[in-house]
This record gives structure tokens, C-alpha cells and sequence, in this order.
């Protein structure tokens, strides 16, 4: 069981620079804090036992921007996928140091000419205590296929001492799921035609039955209805600034 507790924008919010950000603060298994940052979309940042971790950093997405050169320099950075709201080479220069690992997919990689590279299916000892898997991301409704192909793009599920997080990256409601197990936190797009509807994103989460979920990437899809959704099933749904 994890304990699990929300920084709120009154007064304990996370704050760089002149932006503030919501923050969701976890407990692992034996008592280290995991704090997930909403920042936009689908880019947040994670903070773990001195570590920075950046998921899809993304330093403009339409009017929204994130001053990424104001946060702490990026330990590991992951991008799941190619799209100009996943990747951003502005973002990922002002978080990287001189050890920085980004972690990313086989196209990525190759546009960007540098990246530790996973496909789906596979894994990776990144320390003594954080491990992460690549796992399937695509579409699969007719006439979406083209946006995600198969195989191509990554989800990612990101262990922090026992702790399970996982960013499900642009995908529908794909079989895959079905092999996912013991998921503490998970983050599930919202966004038709690109990713899911709220009904599939439903079925998804009823799927693996994650303990928390956010609904994130959703854009202008109406996601305020999920929680009631999935209260009977046992899984706490959260809904932050991921538009």
C-alpha cells in the first residue's frame, strides 16, 4: 500500500521561478518521497531521493510555456515519442548536464543523433533502486493508425523502490495492457482522434486497475467526469493541468 498526499497551489504548491505548478507527493514502500509535478500536457517532472526526472519536457505548447532553465539540471530524461509535444530539443538543452541520460525511442534517437535507446519490451537498470521498462504505444482505431504506428513510439513504466509509475505515452486502449500488473500510479492520455476517449480511457484503467490515475495529454477533451467513473472500482482518479 503507498500513502500518498497532494501539495496543492495554497501555500505548499512547487514553485520555478514566477511559475507554480500542481504537485503530487508519494510514499514508497520504505518511506522515500516521489513527487510528480504537473507541468503541462504531457511533460512533468519527478523528483526522487536528489534525482530530476523529466518526462516529454516541452518548453511551448501553443500559449503555455514551462521555463525549463529555472528547474534543477535533468538526471534522466525520457521521451516517449517524436511529436513536437513530446519532443523539443530546446527543452531537453536546458535541462541537460553533463550526465545527463536521455532514454528514448529508436526515431528519436536517430533525430536527435545521441539518446540511450529502448524499444518496446525492453528494460533497464538505470540505479540500485529506479528501473524502467519501454512498453507498446499506438493507435488502433481505424483510420488513426497513421498518427502511432505499432512498435514505433514508447510507453514507459518507471519503478522507484517499488514504487510503479506509468506513463502510458500517446496510445488507445491496446491488448498490451492487459499484461500490465501492480501499477501504483498511472498517467493515461485523453485526446481522440490521437489518443483515447474518455470511455476507452476508462476501460483501460478498469484493465490494470492502477491505485491513483491521472488523466493527462486530454487538451480539450472534457476529463471532469472520470473520477466518479472509476470510484467503484477502487481507483482514485486526479485530475491536474495536463491539458
Amino acid at each position: 500500500m503507498i500513502i500518498t498526499s497532494l501539495l496543492t497551489l495554497l501555500g505548499l504548491a512547487s514553485s520555478c521561478g514566477q511559475q507554480t505548478y500542481e504537485v503530487d507527493s508519494f510514499t514508497t514502500k520504505s518511506g522515500k518521497t516521489v513527487k510528480i509535478h504537473a507541468l503541462v500536457h504531457a511533460s512533468m517532472r519527478i523528483e526522487y531521493e536528489g534525482k530530476e526526472i523529466q518526462i516529454d519536457p516541452v518548453a511551448q505548447l501553443g500559449e503555455k510555456t514551462i521555463d525549463y532553465a529555472a528547474m534543477p539540471k535533468a538526471d534522466y530524461i525520457f521521451v516517449t515519442h517524436e511529436h513536437h509535444d513530446h519532443l523539443d530539443v530546446k527543452a531537453i538543452g536546458m535541462l541537460t548536464k553533463d550526465n545527463t541520460q536521455l532514454i528514448t525511442n529508436p526515431r528519436c534517437a536517430e533525430m536527435l543523433g545521441y539518446g540511450t535507446v529502448m524499444a518496446n519490451g525492453d528494460m533497464l537498470q538505470l540505479a540500485d533502486d529506479i528501473t524502467v521498462e519501454a512498453v507498446p504505444a499506438y493507435n488502433t482505431t481505424e483510420g488513426h493508425q497513421q498518427f502511432h504506428p505499432k512498435g514505433r513510439d514508447n510507453g514507459f513504466i518507471l519503478t522507484l523502490d517499488g514504487l510503479k509509475i506509468y506513463i502510458a505515452g500517446d496510445t488507445e486502449d491496446i491488448p498490451e495492457m492487459n499484461t500490465i500488473r501492480d501499477i501504483d500510479i498511472a498517467f493515461l492520455p485523453c485526446n481522440q482522434p490521437y489518443t483515447m476517449t474518455v470511455d476507452q480511457l476508462v476501460k483501460a484503467a478498469k484493465t490494470f486497475k492502477p491505485k491513483v490515475l491521472f488523466p493527462y495529454h486530454y487538451s480539450q477533451t472534457e476529463v471532469s467526469g472520470i473520477p466518479a467513473l472509476l470510484e467503484n472500482d477502487g481507483i482514485e482518479a486526479r485530475i491536474r493541468h495536463y491539458e
